[in-house]
C-alpha cells in the first residue's frame, strides 16, 4: 500500500472517529469470504459501517483524535475491523446475533469498544454493551422519575376533590 493511500485512510478514519462517538474494533480473523460478506451485509442493513483496517493506521487515527489507547494497545494486533454506529449498543447486538446464527464461527470477537471515549476491552464486555441505554433513553427515565411525584399529587387532589364534592352533595341533600 502506498504512503499516499495510507495517509488517505488515516485521514478518513480520523474524521470518522471524530464524528462518531461509538465504534468497535473487532477481530474477524479466520472467517471465510462468505461469512465476512454476510457480516458486512448485516452491518449495512443495520446502518453500521464496517471497515477492515491495519492496526498501525487505527493507532494513528486514534492519536490524531487525542484518544489515549494505552489501556487497549495490546488488543490492536492481528486482523482488525472497525464498526461505526450511531448508537452504542447496536454493534454489540449485531455481533451477538451474528454468532447465534453462525454458532460454528465464534467470530467476530470484540477487541475494544469506545463509547463516548470510554474503552470496553475484551469480548466479555459484549453483554454489558448490549445493555447500555442511549442518552435519550436515560433522559426519558429521569423525566418520568421526576414527573412521578407530581402525577401522584395531581391524582390525589383530583380524587380528594371528587370525594369532597360527594360529601357536600350528600350533606346538602340531607338538609332538604
Amino acid at each position: 500500500m502506498s504512503k499516499d493511500k495510507k495517509y488517505e485512510i488515516v485521514k478518513e478514519l480520523t474524521q470518522k472517529i471524530a464524528q462518531t462517538p461509538y465504534f468497535y474494533i473487532t477481530d474477524a480473523s479466520g472467517m471465510d469470504v462468505a461469512s465476512t460478506n454476510q457480516f458486512r451485509r448485516e452491518c449495512f442493513n443495520k446502518g453500521i459501517e464496517y471497515k477492515v483496517v491495519k492496526n498501525s493506521l487505527i493507532k494513528k487515527a486514534l492519536e490524531a483524535n487525542s484518544i489515549d489507547y494505552s489501556s487497549f494497545k495490546s488488543s490492536l494486533k492481528g486482523f482488525s475491523g472497525i464498526l461505526f454506529s450511531s448508537t452504542g449498543k447496536l454493534p454489540a447486538e449485531l455481533i451477538l446475533e451474528f454468532r447465534k446464527k453462525n454458532p460454528k464461527l465464534e467470530k467476530p470477537l470484540l477487541k475494544v469498544a469506545l463509547i463516548d471515549s470510554t474503552p470496553f476491552v475484551g469480548d466479555k464486555e459484549l453483554e454489558t454493551l448490549k445493555k447500555l441505554k442511549s442518552k435519550n433513553e436515560l433522559i426519558g427515565e429521569v423525566i418520568s422519575i421526576l414527573q412521578s411525584p407530581a402525577k401522584n399529587v395531581v391524582s390525589a387532589l383530583k380524587s380528594s376533590g371528587a370525594k369532597l364534592a360527594g360529601i357536600l352533595k350528600t350533606l346538602s341533600e340531607k338538609e332538604n
